[in-house]
C-alpha cells in the first residue's frame, strides 16, 4: 500500500512497532552470537503509539510487551520463525512460546503463567492447543494485531454481538428537555471518584434515547456500542466471557456500551438474572435503555425517564421545518401535534415529504390548503401505526354518520366525542387546561348494549369522521393466567398506539373488566390490579379507548366514575328497524318490490339485519335476479335458525 495513503499517526505509529520489533531480532541475535552485546534497555515506545497505548491501557511490563513484539514478529517477518527456532535450540520449535521468553527475554517473570496476567487476562495472546503451557506456541490475538497495526477492527467474537447506531440518528435533533437529561448524565460521569455508575435511560421511545445516548458519549469524547440484552448469553462462564471481551473492545475503542433491554419483560427472570450477572461485573461506562426499569444488587444505577417530545416542543420543530408553509395551514399543526404524539425524527420526515409534494400541488390542486392538510394528516397517521398485530386487529371502516340509527341523545354524546377529539389541543393545550393536571387528560368511553345493536359500529363512524385508525382488541390474546402477563400485554397495546392516537376498541370488555371482587386470595388481588391498571392507562392515553359491554351493570361504581362517556345502544323498535332495513341496502343494489314497514317486524338488532341482508343479496345475485321479499324471507330464516330462535307467522305475515 502506497504510504501517502496512510494517515500520519498510523504510519508514525507503525514504524514505531516496526522499530521494536527490529529491537527485539537484534537482542535475540545477540543471544545466539550473530550480533554483538545488545540490551532492550535502549528499546523506547512512543506513549501516542498504538503499542505506547496499549502498555498503558493494560499496564503492561516490559516483558509482557516484548512477549507481545515476539509474536507480532512472526506476523511481519518472514524470517522470525527460523530466529526462534535457533534461540530454542531446536528446529521444530520455529514459533514463540513462553518458554522462550522466560530464557531469552531481560526482565523475565513467572507471573506471565498466571490467568490473572494481562497477557492471559485480556487475551491478548491465543495458545496453542495440545502442549504445556510454557511450550505450546504462541501468537498475536488477532484483534490486538490490528489494533497495533492501526487498523480499524472489531474483536470477531463480538461479531453479531455489538453493532453501531444508524447514522441518522446523529441528524435527529434534541429537544430542551432532552438536552437537560444529556446535561444530567454528563454531570454524572464526570463527578465519579471510583466506579461509573450505570445511567438508565428509561421511556418508549427507543430512537430518542439512542440519540440522547449517543449525545451523552460524544460530550464525554468516548464511542458508542449497542447490545441487545436478549444476546446475552445464559450461562455463568459466557456471560463472564462476553464482559472480558466487551471491556477489552471498550478500552481498546475508548467506547461506551449502550445496552438494549426495551424488549426483555420485567418479569423475565431468567433474562433478568443474566443481565444482572453481566452490569455487576461490567467496569466500562454503561447506559441502558429500558421501557421499564431495571435493577440492579449492588452496582449504583441513576434512572432517567426520557418522556415523549411536549407538546410545545412537537410545534416547534414542526414550525422550524415548515417554514413559511406554516402559514399556509391555517391551525393544523395544532391539530395534527394535539392527535399524533411524534418523534423528531418523523416530524421531520413528513415536513421533507410535504416540501416535495406541495410543489405538485400548487400545479395541479386548486384546494393547496386543504390538500396539504389533508397530506401531512394522512402522512402522520401512517407513520404513525402501531405495530398491534398479534393482540388487535385494524378495522377499515367507511361508516359515516347517516349508518347510524340512534336515538338524538346518543347521537348528540358520540358527536360530543368526536368534538373532544378534535379540540383537544386547544382546549388542552391553548387554553391551559393541561396545566393545570396532566392526570386524566384520556378519553375513556363505555358502549353498552345488546350485541348488533351499533358499538363496533359507532366506533368505526367516529374512525372516519376523525380519520383515524381503529384497532379492535382481541381480548383472548390480552388475558393471560400468568401474574403480570395481562398487564404486560395491556402495556404493549398502550404504548403502542400512543405515538397515533388510533382508537382502541376492548370489545365484549366483560371478560376483562367485570365486578372488581372483594379480596379473599392472591387471585382476586391479582384480578384488581389488572382492572387499576387498565383504569390509568385509559386515564393517561392520548386517544380515544372504548370499551364494549353487553352486561352495564357487571362495571362496578368505582370503574363507571372514571368513564368520561357512557353510550347506551338501545335494542331498536320498530320505527328504527325500519330505517336500518332502508339504509342496509347500498344505492347500486337492485330491489324489488320491498315492503321495510312489513321486514321491520323481525325483532332483531341492527347487526343480524345486515347479515340477513347480506345473505339475501348472494341468495338474489345466484338467481340473476334482484333482492325481493323471498330472499330475505329465507335468509331471514337462517338467521334465526343460527340465533336459536322461532320465526312467527306474525313477523312475516304477507311477505310473499
Amino acid at each position: 500500500m502506497d504510504s501517502s495513503f496512510i494517515p500520519l499517526w498510523q504510519q508514525t505509529s507503525r514504524e514505531s512497532l516496526f522499530h521494536a520489533i527490529a529491537c527485539i531480532r537484534q537482542y535475540l541475535e545477540n543471544k545466539i552470537g550473530v550480533q554483538d552485546q545488545y540490551s532492550l534497555d535502549s528499546l523506547t515506545v512512543p506513549e501516542n503509539s498504538a503499542l505506547g497505548k496499549l502498555e498503558r491501557i493494560f499496564n503492561l511490563s516490559p516483558f509482557e510487551r516484548d512477549i507481545l513484539l515476539l509474536c507480532v514478529g512472526m506476523e511481519i517477518d518472514p524470517n522470525f520463525g527460523e530466529l526462534c527456532a535457533k534461540v530454542q535450540g531446536n528446529p521444530q520449535k520455529n514459533y514463540p512460546t513462553l518458554a522462550l521468553a522466560l530464557s531469552a527475554l531481560p526482565n523475565a517473570s513467572w507471573s506471565v503463567c498466571s490467568p490473572q496476567n494481562p497477557i492471559q487476562q485480556w487475551q491478548l495472546i491465543e495458545f496453542s492447543a495440545g502442549y504445556t503451557l510454557t511450550q505450546t506456541p504462541i501468537r498475536i490475538d488477532q484483534r490486538i494485531f490490528s489494533y497495533l497495526l492501526g487498523e480499524t477492527a472489531l474483536d470477531p467474537q463480538l461479531q453479531g454481538l455489538l453493532s453501531p447506531l444508524p447514522n441518522s440518528i446523529a441528524q435527529i435533533p434534541l429537544s430542551p428537555s432532552q438536552e437537560f437529561i444529556v446535561e444530567q448524565c454528563v454531570n454524572q460521569w464526570l463527578e465519579i471518584t471510583n466506579e461509573y455508575p450505570i445511567l438508565q435511560l428509561c421511556g418508549v421511545d427507543l430512537t430518542a434515547k439512542y440519540r440522547l445516548a449517543l449525545e451523552i458519549s460524544q460530550q464525554l469524547d468516548f464511542n458508542l456500542a449497542v447490545i441487545s440484552a436478549a444476546l446475552i448469553p445464559h450461562v455463568p462462564q459466557e456471560i463472564h466471557h462476553l464482559k472480558k471481551r466487551w471491556e477489552r473492545e471498550a478500552f481498546l475503542n475508548n467506547s461506551i456500551l449502550l445496552l438494549n433491554c426495551d424488549d426483555i419483560a420485567v418479569n423475565s427472570y431468567p433474562q433478568n438474572l443474566n443481565i444482572s450477572l453481566f452490569l455487576e461485573s461490567v467496569t466500562t461506562p454503561v447506559i441502558i435503555s429500558t421501557s421499564e426499569r431495571q435493577k440492579t444488587q449492588h452496582r449504583s444505577l441513576i434512572n432517567f425517564d426520557v418522556p415523549s417530545l411536549s407538546y410545545n416542543e412537537q410545534i416547534a420543530i414542526w414550525q422550524k421545518h415548515l417554514g413559511a408553509v406554516t402559514n399556509d395551514l391555517n391551525g393544523q399543526i395544532t391539530n395534527l401535534t394535539s392527535q399524533f404524539n411524534l418523534t423528531p425524527s418523523v416530524i421531520i420526515s413528513a415536513c421533507n415529504s410535504l416540501k416535495t409534494h406541495s410543489n405538485q400541488i400548487k400545479i395541479d390542486e386548486t384546494d393547496y390548503t386543504t390538500k396539504i392538510e389533508k397530506y401531512l394528516w394522512n402522512f402522520c397517521r401512517t407513520q404513525a401505526r402501531p405495530r398491534l398485530e398479534d393482540l388487535a386487529q385494524r378495522i377499515e371502516t367507511f361508516a359515516s354518520w347517516d349508518d347510524l340509527i340512534l336515538p338524538q341523545r346518543q347521537q348528540q354524546t358520540l358527536a360530543e366525542m368526536r368534538a373532544s377529539l378534535r379540540q383537544r389541543g386547544k382546549v388542552f393545550e391553548d387554553w391551559g387546561f393541561a396545566d393545570k393536571e396532566r392526570r386524566g387528560l384520556g378519553i375513556s368511553a363505555l358502549f353498552s348494549g345488546q350485541s348488533g345493536t351499533g358499538k363496533t359500529m359507532a366506533a368505526g363512524v367516529l374512525a372516519n369522521a376523525l380519520n383515524l385508525d381503529l384497532y379492535r382488541i382481541d381480548l383472548s390474546s390480552v388475558v393471560s393466567k400468568y401474574i403480570g402477563e395481562t398487564e404486560k400485554n395491556l402495556r404493549k397495546i398502550f404504548d403502542a398506539a400512543e405515538t397515533g392516537g388510533a382508537i382502541l376498541l376492548f370489545d365484549e370488555a366483560d371478560a376483562l373488566f367485570g365486578k372488581r371482587t372483594e379480596v379473599k386470595d392472591s387471585h382476586d388481588r391479582h384480578a384488581n390490579v389488572e382492572v387499576s391498571y387498565l383504569l390509568q392507562r385509559m386515564e393517561a392515553y392520548g386517544g380515544l379507548a372504548i370499551l364494549t359491554t353487553n352486561l352495564k351493570e357487571s362495571l362496578d361504581s368505582a370503574f363507571m366514575r372514571r368513564i368520561r362517556f357512557v353510550v347506551a345502544f338501545p335494542f331498536p323498535d320498530k320505527a328504527a328497524r325500519e330505517e336500518i332495513w332502508r339504509r342496509v341496502f347500498p344505492s347500486q343494489t337492485p330491489t324489488k318490490d320491498l315492503d321495510f314497514q312489513k321486514l321491520a317486524r323481525l325483532n332483531i338488532a341492527g347487526g343480524n339485519i345486515r347479515n340477513i341482508a347480506l345473505n339475501a343479496a348472494f341468495l338474489a345475485a345466484d338467481t340473476d335476479e334482484p333482492i325481493m321479499m323471498k330472499h330475505i324471507l329465507q335468509a331471514a330464516e337462517s338467521e334465526y335458525l343460527k340465533l336459536e330462535k322461532n320465526l312467527i307467522d306474525t313477523e312475516t305475515k304477507g311477505w310473499v
